[in-house]
């Protein structure tokens, strides 16, 4: 059991850090004795632990009365190697002058920023940055799109559990990772140009023009476009005028069918806009007019039937959800109607979301948000790979979005060629297969047919993540697995000394991948600089289950 003593106005985001790091834990009570005892700022040496681990980006009063080596005071943000990879760090943070029980590296001073010592029998990791600060600060304002590629919150996480196993005590925990497979997958789609005969000489049209006339010359010049792909999208640019006159068939119609047959079976999310030609409100007035699509939801009813009998799920795409609860109650009535549910996901269009926004889409009445993500770049702007609860929000979760098309691809933002497109992919799955949690991948409605042809890279992707062992999950099935592993209590002390029990408490749907228990098996104090990750045992959670933990001889 950890134990956790923090200021009461960091409680918050200490219950939603141990959700994500699904482990025993408390916060502190002065009658219990605890093998690790987390602080997050100063701390006391006559408390009953163990391991002490000190998390504080400042000096605190009992670095003063220990002299700590403090040499450095960071306001601004750093990167910190551990185990060779880059951790960002966002806060205050402090560097010391130790090396041989360094733990934490500043890649550019060298500096130590995390050590650790023996002190009244007592081991003391004292890590120089504000753990909780740094959680909240990915779950609110995320991670700046340099920094994208990073899965920050997951290393916070392992840094934490590879530390306490390294001390030499064991843990045990409920990962991310549903049981018989590796990771989850989620594929999603925003539906926003349905069919080309909706939309006149608009931007959309002439911007479809010059991508498929003169973009496709560029792309196949530079070799990242195959002539083949080229010729399609020119005979696409000359049928244009008898799209319209409804003498060709009108190739961005039918997208449902195309994602169907490359999808082969597999659940997958479509966000579907319920009003056109409205661009919607951003905070201070009216958002761009470019904003504004040329359909609505209920002129796809026969493709939203098509998608629903194969299995697939349809969410809002929302316009003013995101920052009016009663314009959004609207909107998502309107997909529920249109679908027959009770409730649906969202994700909003263009990605508008502040601060406010998870609690304005629990009042609409949202069954989760997957809006969290880079218009400009892939990757994990909330750090995590997991669904998560947002600050301001009581039961509403937040799919993060880690991929989308556009941004792979169009030269405004990563540029990509369908090769380097691919590679990308498959470091987030590599990180998937590695941290587990969910990898939501969003391929617009578009993006298979005429100028975009971007379906080959889809169909590597899903082939790539079917090898990697993925559960594939409509948005609505990823956040039920989760809020069912978050269902999860654990209780001590209710056997023998050691023994550790998790109860699994939700049970509302039993056609979800299961969960299992892990027990990280403690290493010798010779490991603790984290260069080997320990062992771990997995045993499958059903509804109730026993473990044991225990530490090893630290000498």
């Amino acid at each position: 059991m950890i134990g956790v003593l923090a200021d009461a106005a960091e409680r918050d985001v200490v219950r939603e850090f141990f959700e994500l790091f699904k482990t025993p834990w408390e916060f502190f009570r002065e009658e219990h004795q605890y093998d690790v005892l987390l602080c997050a700022g100063d701390w006391r040496f006559e408390v009953a632990a163990k391991l002490v681990v000190v998390f504080a980006g400042k000096k605190t009063e009992s670095d003063e009365e220990r002299k700590s080596p403090i040499i450095r005071q960071r306001k601004n943000p750093c990167m910190v190697l551990y185990q060779g990879k880059q951790l960002p760090l966002y806060g205050e943070s402090i560097s010391f002058r130790e090396e041989a029980t360094g733990l934490l590296t500043d890649v550019e001073s060298q500096e130590c920023v995390a050590f650790l010592s023996t002190s009244r029998d007592q081991l003391l990791a004292r890590i120089g940055y504000d753990l909780f600060s740094e959680v909240r600060t990915l779950l609110t304002v995320g991670q700046p799109p340099a920094n994208a590629d990073i899965p920050t919150l997951e290393l916070h996480i392992a840094f934490l559990r590879d530390l306490i196993t390294g001390c030499g005590f064991s843990l045990v925990e409920i990962p991310p990772v549903p049981a018989g497979v590796q990771f989850v997958a989620c594929l999603t789609h925003d539906v926003d140009h349905p069919s080309v005969r909706q939309h006149k000489l608009d931007h959309t049209i002439v911007g479809f023009l010059l991508r498929a006339v003169l973009g496709s010359l560029v792309d196949t010049l530079l070799g990242r476009m195959s002539f083949r792909d080229a010729l399609k999208n020119w005979i696409a640019a000359i049928e244009l005028p008898f799209v319209y006159l409804g003498l060709a068939k009108d190739f961005w119609r039918d997208f449902d069918q195309r994602y169907l047959e490359i999808e082969k079976g597999l659940p997958s999310t479509f966000f579907v806009i319920p009003r056109k030609n409205y661009p919607g409100r951003r905070v201070d007035g009216s958002a761009p007019a470019l904003r504004a699509a040329s359909y609505e939801a209920r002129e796809l009813a026969d493709t939203i039937c098509r998608l629903r009998a194969a299995g697939c799920e349809v969410g809002l795409h929302g316009i003013d959800a995101w920052i009016d609860s009663s314009t959004g109650s609207a909107e998502l009535e309107e997909v529920c109607r249109l679908t027959g549910v009770a409730e649906a996901g969202v994700r909003m269009h263009w990605l508008y979301y502040d601060e406010k926004s998870a609690a304005t889409l629990e009042k609409a009445g949202a069954a989760y948000d997957s809006t969290i993500g880079y218009n400009e770049t892939v990757g994990y702007r909330a750090g995590t790979t997991q669904a998560y609860k947002p600050f301001g929000a009581e039961q509403l979760f937040e799919l993060p979005m880690h991929a989308m098309d556009t941004a792979l691809f169009y030269l405004s933002y990563l540029g990509l060629s369908p090769r380097k497109a691919s590679a990308r992919l498959r470091q987030l799955a590599d990180n998937a297969v590695q941290y587990g949690g969910c990898l939501t991948i969003n391929w617009h409605d578009r993006s298979l047919a005429p100028e975009r042809l971007w379906g080959g890279c889809y169909s590597q992707l899903i082939q790539e993540l079917k090898n990697r062992g993925a559960w594939f999950a409509t948005g609505g099935q990823a956040v039920a697995w989760f809020r069912k592993r978050r269902s999860v209590i654990f209780e001590s002390g209710c056997g023998e000394r050691g023994t550790v029990r998790a109860k699994v408490m939700s049970h509302e749907d039993n056609n979800l991948p299961g969960l299992r228990l892990r027990t990280h098996k403690a290493r010798s104090s010779k490991d603790v600089r984290g260069h080997r990750s320990s062992g771990h045992v997995d045993v499958a959670v059903d509804e109730t289950v026993e473990t044991s933990v225990s530490s090893v001889d630290k000498s």
